[in-house]
């Protein structure tokens, strides 16, 4: 790789071992990718979480994340990021860990982590959705960041850059500020490849992760042009699509001419190039995907929702609660909706909080079952209105899954029975 003088200083050491193990791991990564340079980054956002194993095996953090999260072969002390750098959802709620089935011990070390990562200047969000908290990527600018859900949110929504990066890359570039050009980075990866025509318009949020979840189980990892949407979707709508595509096929970067960042027509989503591939959307593919997405539930007697994933807006905060008002959850359902901590405090200035409480639920923040690799004591069949913890919970952790709308998913809390039908 081309190195700066900047760049050959920090490598060569002369500022600290830290940042030279950092930039040995960069060097490393970028020359296998391919990289003929670094890029200067000023917004990273990765996962330094050890668990007690891990913990244990070097007795200390620095010791831990220097082989974890830097691929350094001796234990260096971390000195505080470089730029501006945020850490995604963790591995438990700390209010409820029990209930994720961890030990004092974890909890006690769960809070040091924490402490330790607050102390090097990390932004501990602790959420899949910084974006939703303050942390919000202008287009064009080149991000560091993990999590694929807001890899594909900022890519395509915002416009900002970034690949879909992983724990020891984001590392290194918080104490940087560097990481390879490649991938999406450069303007001429970031053309569509397939064009979708989408005659079955996505109206609900539930329509919306059906089509996400359809294009990614279609193209994979490439990049699609959705062309034909009708109406202008919410945030939210756009969030959950991403996910659910970025989940069922490794999408990180989608668009929607006229909406999404990159584009304003499918000429220019494609850049002057012709399609790779041309798909065509209607109810029989939608009820592909939600039959896919369903296949692994088959026991109707629900005990376990989960709502949140991503991360839930304040709006589906607001909107879940009016759903809840003069009902109760079933005995033996547990009902958790996750969202950030600063999400989790306005909800409850707003009172929401005692709704979803006074219904027999928990809202929850820092986590999610999937990255944490938990659910409810003894549960075995879970809904939700995520297609991503539908795709991946039942794999993690064995649990049966269907798939539907926060209607269907209330209705199955009050009932303990999965009710939703293909709309």
């Amino acid at each position: 790789m081309k190195l700066t003088n900047s760049e050959k200083a920090m490598l060569e050491g002369q500022e600290g071992e830290a940042v030279q193990k950092a930039m040995e791991m960069l060097v490393r990564y970028g020359e296998a990718l391919g990289a003929e340079k670094f890029i200067d980054t000023t917004n990273v956002g990765g996962y330094m979480i050890a668990n007690l194993e891990q913990y244990k095996r070097f007795n200390s953090f620095d010791g831990a994340f220097s082989e974890m999260c830097m691929d350094s072969d001796v234990t260096v002390k971390l000195p505080p990021v470089k730029v501006s750098s945020c850490q995604f959802e963790t591995s438990m709620d700390p209010e409820y860990y029990k209930l994720a089935g961890k030990s004092d011990e974890e909890y006690e070390l769960y809070k040091s982590n924490i402490d330790y990562l607050a102390n090097l200047g990390i932004q501990v969000m602790c959420t899949c959705t910084p974006y939703q908290v303050g942390n919000v990527p202008v287009k064009g600018e080149h991000c560091a960041w993990m999590e694929s859900s807001a890899v594909v949110y900022i890519n395509s929504v915002l416009g900002a850059r970034t690949n879909c990066e992983g724990r020891e890359s984001t590392t290194s570039a918080m104490l940087t500020g560097k990481i390879p050009y490649w991938g999406l980075h450069i303007t001429e990866n970031r053309y569509g490849t397939h064009l979708i025509h989408v005659d079955e318009q996505p109206i609900t949020m539930e329509d919306w992760g059906l089509l996400g979840y359809y294009v990614g189980k279609t193209v994979l990892d490439k990049i699609p042009v959705l062309d034909g949407i009708k109406k202008t979707p919410t945030r939210d709508m756009l969030k959950h699509f991403g996910a659910a595509a970025a989940s069922a096929g490794g999408i990180e970067l989608y668009h929607i001419p006229g909406i999404t960042s990159d584009a304003n027509t499918v000429e220019e989503a494609f850049g002057g190039r012709t399609p790779i591939e041309e798909l065509n959307y209607g109810v029989n593919e939608k009820l592909n995907a939600y039959n896919l997405l369903n296949s692994i539930g088959d026991n109707e007697n629900v005990d376990f929702i989960m709502l949140g994933c991503p991360h839930y807006s304040i709006e589906q905060v607001w909107d879940l609660c009016k759903k809840l008002e003069g009902k109760h959850v079933k005995e033996g359902v547990s009902f958790w909706v996750f969202t950030p901590q600063s999400i989790k405090d306005l909800a409850n200035r707003n009172g929401f909080q005692k709704t979803i409480e006074d219904f027999g639920g928990l809202l929850m923040k820092d986590c999610c079952p999937a990255i944490g690799r938990f659910k409810p004591r003894g549960s075995s069949v879970m809904a939700t209105d995520s297609a991503k913890q539908g795709h991946y919970l039942p794999n993690i952790t064995g649990i049966e899954a269907w798939y539907g709308s926060v209607d269907d998913c209330v209705e199955a809390a009050v009932t303990g029975k999965w009710g939703g039908k293909f709309n």
